[in-house]
């Protein structure tokens, strides 16, 4: 796991935000907020631990798509942290034909990963198309085998699932399944929805 501050400015509250899959904090730059702001990345293992965040008076919890597993199988053996748990496009069944990525898709992704590839794979993650990328392609082939192998992940108790109609990555009639009984929003958007948000409130509602 890779952690780090994103904003650090002794605010009373954090927001602790576990990643997508090979996609930086980049696409959270534009959100308003005054508070404090780890982002956790690199599900190849889930041995570390977070900073002591003992001191702020609300900490709340943001995973977005294969960090919604990681956060899952990570906090199993941990206290709880969080006061509220948000989970976007992701399902603790990360690889799974109902209710997450079909397993074949998972295979193909791993077994092609390349440069092109990786770069179709975020045109399909924004929506549209972007400025070409750098991948690690032995590092992400690696956490995407770490992702599949853990399999299934505890529900630790999400407070509201957002699912996003147009997404190319996790399809959304999977992700209901996965979160039938939870409290679920849909979104007119692509697997990448932040950019229809303009402040941290607003995805933590």
């Amino acid at each position: 796991m890779e952690i780090r501050w994103l904003k650090q400015t002794a605010s009373p509250e954090a927001i602790v935000v576990f990643g997508g899959w090979a996609v930086g904090p980049e696409v959270f730059d534009h959100l308003a907020g005054d508070q404090d702001i780890l982002f956790v990345s690199d599900y190849r293992d889930l041995a570390a631990d977070l900073p002591d965040l003992s001191g702020y008076e609300k900490v709340s919890l943001l995973a977005w798509s294969f960090g919604v597993a990681a956060y899952g199988h990570w906090q199993r053996a941990r206290a709880d942290l969080f006061q509220r748990r948000i989970a976007v496009n992701g399902s603790l069944t990360p690889v799974d034909r109902e209710a997450g990525i079909p397993p074949v898709v998972m295979q193909k992704t791993i077994e092609t990963l390349s440069a092109a590839s990786y770069q179709r794979f975020i045109t399909r993650v924004f929506g549209a198309g972007q400025p070409e990328a750098v991948i690690d392609i032995a590092a992400r082939q690696e956490e995407l085998r770490a992702v599949a192998a853990r399999g299934a992940a505890p529900d630790p108790g999400f407070d509201h699932v957002w699912i996003s109609e147009k997404d190319k990555i996790f399809p959304a009639a999977n992700l209901k399944r996965a979160w039938a009984g939870h409290r679920i929003t849909s979104l007119a958007a692509p697997h990448m929805p932040f950019a229809g948000f303009s402040s941290w409130q607003e995805l933590l509602a």
